[in-house]
């Protein structure tokens, strides 16, 4: 397990894909009890160790996840992401080009939990949730892109459907449309940074996510200017 920052309130952790994050009915280990157990040996800790799970990532996206330390940072991280205060920076890579180099996308997100699956329409409906995100064409290989993307929503799945529902499946994702699967079981999106002001202390965090070492990541990164890293 990597940490990317800690403190006496919050521990901001880089998940591996394929990690869930809070336990479900596979009954696979969470990361959240991975990282229970890593303050628990790395701090002494006896008993229960307190961890609050503020926010979650789908199972293989990689990338920055926050948990909380105290019953106080949890409770005021809740309400930062409900009002939206905490500002997350995704990176995709997609095997099309946007139809433009920025956009802001707009879609109505319906959900079906029998299939975990989201659907976007660009007309609103009973059920469904205004999503929006924005997005910027930032590199390019011969064959694949890679786009910043910065949610203003926090939906199931949204970046991963909202790409493909403009032509731009992530890369490795078979349920959004892609055509063929990463080896690792992965998709190509990733949590790179988070930026929000410390719900204790009052200071600003900012953290960055280390790149996957896969030889893609790595190519298309090396394109990107630096202060766009």
């Amino acid at each position: 397990m990597e940490v990317l920052y800690e403190d006496n309130h919050i521990i901001i952790v880089n998940k591996a894909p394929g990690e869930i994050v809070q336990g479900d009915k596979t009954g696979d280990t969470p990361l959240s009890e991975t990282v229970k157990e890593w303050i628990k040996v790395n701090h002494d800790k006896p008993g229960n160790v307190f961890l609050g799970v503020v926010h979650r990532l789908d199972r293989p996206v990689g990338g920055i996840v926050v948990f909380a330390k105290t019953s106080k940072a949890l409770t005021r991280l809740n309400e930062m992401f409900r009002k939206g205060e905490v500002h997350k920076t995704y990176w995709a890579i997609t095997r099309n080009l946007p139809p433009k180099p920025e956009d802001t996308l707009t879609h109505y997100i319906t959900t079906v939990e029998r299939n975990n699956k989201s659907y976007a329409s660009t007309s609103p409906s009973r059920d469904a949730k205004e999503s929006r995100l924005i997005y910027r064409h930032i590199a390019s290989s011969d064959r694949f892109h890679l786009l910043e993307v910065r949610l203003l929503t926090g939906r199931k799945h949204q970046i991963r459907v909202q790409l493909s529902a403009i032509g731009c499946p992530i890369r490795g994702d078979l349920k959004y449309g892609d055509k063929r699967s990463n080896p690792d079981g992965s998709i190509s999106l990733m949590a790179r940074c988070i930026e929000f002001i410390h719900p204790v202390s009052g200071k600003k965090i900012s953290i960055t996510a280390p790149l996957p070492p896969d030889t893609l990541w790595q190519a298309l990164a090396a394109q990107v200017p630096e202060e766009s890293q």
